[in-house]
């Protein structure tokens, strides 16, 4: 029994265009010809149709179809097999996309809502780069202080933000100065800043040991939108960021080499 173009589009789900396309690729021509001339696909051509379906459902590209329907003997489990690897690969990809769009639901939520003057008003030039939020709570997912911080931050209140940044305003004015007066990264005073900058996350996120700190003042150096939730760019200095992380990697040396742990005294 043979098929016209149109049968065959309409119960193998697939547009005449697509047949035609298929036909002047050289992967399936119609083998028969009604006496008007027109196309027709017989029992052979559909069961080829159905494999060419079958690899496009997995993804193989069209010139890849062809060269495994081309050898019928062939062995395609191998193409098969790097496909499922493919496959799972995509998978693993998309299931983290949605984690990150979880994480971003979850960012969004996160603080006092504020009308974009009164952000301004709170924040001032400091910016919150969703992508940066979202990658950090995927990397600390499992971490009970990720988790703590985004609790207390959740819980702040509008004049609670507004003493935060004021604190936080007030900290980066020293360390500009510090900075800008050749003050030593492992000096005293660098150290006391570093120290400074501890205890305001213990204070108002959550408990950040020397270890922690030392840490988050990698993530200064390694990643701009870190350093700036600091510093934003218009007020940042070429080695800054550098200073800040070798500062607070004295700091927690210090704390090592005397055994205390200051943050008992926040």
């Amino acid at each position: 029994m043979s098929y016209s173009v149109g049968q065959v589009a309409a119960f193998a789900g697939v547009t005449v265009r697509t047949l035609h396309h298929y036909d002047k690729a050289g992967l399936l021509s119609p083998s028969e010809r009604s006496p008007a001339g027109y196309r027709l696909y017989g029992e052979a051509d559909l069961v080829r149709l159905q494999q060419i379906l079958f690899y496009r459902e997995l993804g193989f590209p069209l010139d890849e179809i062809a060269a495994i329907l081309k050898d019928p003997q062939a062995n395609p489990v191998e193409r098969l097999r790097d496909r499922q690897r493919q496959l799972n690969e995509e998978i693993a990809r998309l299931q983290r996309l949605a984690e990150v769009a979880e994480r971003a639901i979850e960012v969004q939520k996160t603080g006092v809502p504020l009308t974009p003057e009164e952000r301004f008003e709170v924040f001032g030039e400091v910016a919150f780069d969703l992508s940066y939020a979202t990658e950090a709570e995927l990397k600390w997912a499992h971490s009970a202080g990720q988790r703590e911080a985004m609790a207390r931050a959740d819980a702040h209140t509008k004049e609670d933000w507004r003493r935060l940044m004021g604190e936080a305003a007030a900290w980066r004015a020293e360390l500009l100065a510090a900075f800008d007066e050749g003050e030593p990264s492992d000096g005293g005073r660098a150290m006391d800043l570093a120290e400074e900058h501890r205890l305001h996350i213990a204070r108002w996120f959550t408990s950040c040991p020397p270890d922690m700190h030392r840490r988050i003042a990698d993530d200064f150096v390694a990643d701009p939108r870190a350093f700036a939730l600091v510093v934003p760019p218009s007020r940042q200095r070429p080695g800054l960021a550098a200073y800040l992380r070798n500062a607070v990697h004295a700091n927690a040396a210090r704390h090592a080499g005397d055994g205390t742990d200051r943050e008992e005294n926040r």
